[in-house]
């Protein structure tokens, strides 16, 4: 079972500390969602884990082994990390891009299997039907898409999804929640970024709330976005209601004592 484990990891950036000593697990089955305010570290603690952010004190196990000494391609088939940016370089086709998941594979699988793993993450996202279309002709959204079946094609037992649901319009962010959530009860271990709160509350087992670099509570959404610590760290106040079994989490209005402008610090 690849249970990815965070101790105490610690990351400065141009001697700034970006995460200071977080300890958080993520297990195979669950949803974990990752939310705080700007420059919280949300993104820091994925690339992490990613092995995408050099000098990182502490450890970063998946299931009891050191991230950090696991060959580069044995981590990239188990470890699939999807970025904030939706960046792209080249106008490719919406397969082939796709198909770049497949390359931690290379060798070890023959075309056949790589073939249906590219159709499988081209249907999970709904763009089976835009597989030949160039990069360059796709709305933002679309493009968002393609760049979470690429990371769901490299069928790892880890995601880690930085903002997957950024650039979706409602329909698409919900249909990719509920991915999520078919995903982990295949038995994934699926960690989100999240700034829309509703989805967090709504659909994630857990949720790891970061502020300043620290962990200020992990739990699941009831109990890690109260209302004590949804005042704290993001200085507002939420309506909250109960609908088929879960949370309706909406951000209402500032909390008294943080009526800071954009841009100002809660």
């Amino acid at each position: 079972m690849s249970v990815l484990a965070w101790d105490r990891v610690s990351l400065s950036i141009g001697g700034k500390s970006v995460l200071d000593g977080v300890s958080l697990r993520a297990a195979p089955g669950e949803v974990l969602g990752i939310v705080g305010p700007n420059g919280a570290g949300k993104t820091a603690l994925l690339r992490c884990a990613a092995g995408l952010a050099d000098g990182h004190r502490g450890t970063i196990r998946l299931a009891d082994e050191d991230l950090r000494t696991m060959p580069v391609a044995l981590r990239a088939r188990r470890v699939a990390y999807l970025p904030q940016s939706r960046d792209v370089a080249w106008p490719l086709t919406v397969a082939d891009t796709v198909a770049l998941g497949r390359l931690p594979h290379q060798g070890n699988v023959g075309a056949a299997v790589d073939a249906a793993a590219v159709d499988l993450a081209l249907s999970r996202v709904g763009l089976a039907a835009r597989a030949r279309r160039r990069l360059d002709t796709l709305s933002g959204g679309e493009l968002a898409l393609v760049l979470l079946a690429r990371a769901l094609a490299v069928e790892a037992p880890v995601l880690l999804l930085d903002e997957p649901c950024a650039a979706l319009d409602p329909r698409h962010q919900l249909t990719a929640m509920t991915l999520f959530r078919s995903l982990a009860a295949d038995g994934a271990c699926v960690c989100l970024v999240l700034h829309d709160l509703a989805l967090a509350a709504r659909f994630c087992d857990r949720v790891a709330v970061l502020d300043k670099g620290r962990l200020v509570v992990a739990g699941p959404p009831d109990v890690a976005l109260d209302d004590a610590t949804l005042s704290r760290v993001y200085g507002i106040v939420a309506a909250r209601s109960r609908r088929d079994g879960a949370t309706c989490l909406v951000p209402w209005t500032l909390a008294p004592s943080h009526a800071a402008g954009i841009g100002e610090c809660p």
